[in-house]
C-alpha cells in the first residue's frame, strides 16, 4: 500500500500500482534545473555541503515539493551566473522542469516557483603582486 506522502500513478490496475516517492520526483527536478544555461548552482544546506565536499553529489537540494487540491508545487532556490537574463533562465527552467517530470514520471505539475537566491560572478584570476613590483626592483639596483 502506497504512503500517504508518494504519488500513486492512474496506470494498468491489472499489473499493480505504480509508486513514486517525492525524493524522486525531486532528484528528477534537481537534475533538470541545474542543467538550465545560465544556473551556478542549486541551493542547499549544510550537509548537502558537507556530501558534495566529500564526494558524493545530492541533486535533490534547493527543491522543496508541496501538495495541495490544486496539485504539486515546486520551489526551486538557485544561483545565477551574473550577466544572465534572470527572466529568460527562470522561464527555461520552469518550462524544462515541467517538461522533465511530465516525461518521466507523467506527473504534473501545477506549478514551478523559482527563488533566484544570489547571483554570482565570473572567477578572477588573482593578480600576482610580485608582478607588478618586479621591475621596479630592477630598476632601484
Amino acid at each position: 500500500m502506497a504512503d500517504e506522502k508518494n504519488f500513486v500513478l492512474d496506470a494498468n490496475q491489472e499489473l499493480g500500482d505504480i509508486v513514486i516517492a517525492p525524493e524522486v520526483i525531486e532528484v528528477i527536478i534537481g537534475i533538470a534545473a541545474s542543467k538550465v544555461e545560465g544556473v551556478y548552482r542549486m541551493q542547499g544546506n549544510f550537509a548537502n555541503n558537507v556530501t558534495e565536499l566529500l564526494g558524493r553529489s545530492t541533486y535533490g537540494k534547493g527543491v522543496y515539493l508541496t501538495m495541495d487540491e490544486t496539485g504539486i508545487k515546486v520551489d526551486i532556490y538557485i544561483y545565477m551566473k551574473y550577466g544572465v537574463s534572470v527572466p529568460k533562465v527562470a522561464m527555461d527552467m520552469q518550462n524544462r522542469v515541467k517538461q522533465q517530470v511530465l516525461f518521466m514520471t507523467d506527473v504534473e505539475l501545477s506549478e514551478v516557483n523559482v527563488h533566484v537566491v544570489a547571483m554570482i560572478p565570473e572567477k578572477t584570476e588573482q593578480l600576482d603582486l610580485d608582478d607588478f613590483f618586479e621591475n621596479d626592483e630592477e630598476e632601484n639596483e
